[in-house]
């Protein structure tokens, strides 16, 4: 069974980057299309970016372009998330998720598998 396991967040200055890991075991994770969801205090879950099965093809919310970038590594059964130009907004529990039918990949309920999140705090 697809375990994914998030790891790279944490506190960082409005402007700042950090990069997220998606780590899986369980499975190959050349099947599946990866998203990155993100829930901030109070608020939906909200579709960040995703990535093809085939690495070919991504996707990314409004509030993200051109400050994020996804990518993946099948060699490492990794996919990243580039965050970039961090915004006190973007303060949320970014989770990871799989599925092997997506059709986009910014809706949450277009996956079956999802990791446990952790957290990412943009702060001055």
């Amino acid at each position: 069974q697809l375990q994914l396991v998030e790891s790279g967040g944490g506190l960082v200055q409005p402007g700042g980057s950090l990069r997220l890991s998606c780590a899986a075991s369980g499975a190959p994770l050349d099947r599946y299309t990866i998203g990155w969801i993100r829930r901030a205090p109070g608020k939906e879950r909200e579709g960040v970016s995703s990535i093809s099965d085939t690495g070919r093809t991504t996707y990314y919310g409004d509030a993200v372009k051109g400050r994020f970038a996804i990518s993946r590594d099948d060699a490492k059964n990794t996919v990243y998330l580039q965050m970039s130009s961090l915004k006190p907004e973007d303060t949320a529990d970014y989770y990871c998720a799989a599925d092997t039918r997506v059709l986009y990949g910014l809706d949450p309920i277009e996956y079956r598998n999802w990791g446990h999140g952790i957290q990412v705090t943009v702060s001055s």
